[in-house]
């Protein structure tokens, strides 16, 4: 008995380097200056992210109903695919999850996310939430997979979204 635990306290050092990946979060939040309703108006159809300057093209089939799916096309080529899991048109939220993707093109795992608009009169804030895995699932991953590229990646996608929707909104285009 006595050995047993003098070789389980020799291997708990070791123990705590070899946990693996720790899930991610990224909330991104912006004001837009239109009615809740018009920006939910832009944002809620699944099947349209013409909005987000990353997407070239949107396809899918199910419309805004739970389980819908949308195959993301990106500017200069790779391909992000996404199931509706949640779609609260009272609440003006809805979330999704990627089903597919490339860790070349977007370095993460086990990716949901939820978007949410709410409103004050004529101003709106739109959040966008989103849970992931790095895009290395196991330890020592390479920079490019790493959690901080993860968190970057979905950062970039976000913020860059977020502002191209206000501008739409705001611009009026």
């Amino acid at each position: 008995m006595l050995a047993s635990a003098l070789a389980l306290v020799a291997v708990l050092p070791f123990a705590a380097e070899a946990h693996g990946p720790t899930r991610q979060r990224v909330v991104e939040k912006i004001e837009i200056n239109a009615p809740a309703d018009k920006v939910w108006e832009v944002v809620s159809n699944f099947q349209d992210m013409s909005w987000h300057p990353a997407i070239e093209k949107t396809e899918g089939e199910g419309g805004n109903a739970v389980d819908a799916t949308r195959t993301l096309t990106l500017q200069g080529g790779g391909q992000i695919h996404e199931k509706l899991t949640k779609f609260d048109e009272a609440g003006k939220v809805y979330n999704y999850v990627i089903t597919e993707v490339d860790v070349k093109v977007l370095p993460v795992e086990n990716y949901s996310s939820r978007i949410t608009v709410t409103g004050d009169g004529e101003k709106s804030e739109v959040e966008w939430w989103g849970a992931f895995y790095r895009g290395f699932m196991n330890n020592d991953p390479p920079p490019e997979l790493s959690d901080e590229a993860a968190v970057k990646a979905i950062t970039g996608v976000y913020t860059s979204g977020l502002a191209a929707l206000k501008e739409k909104l705001e611009g009026g285009n």
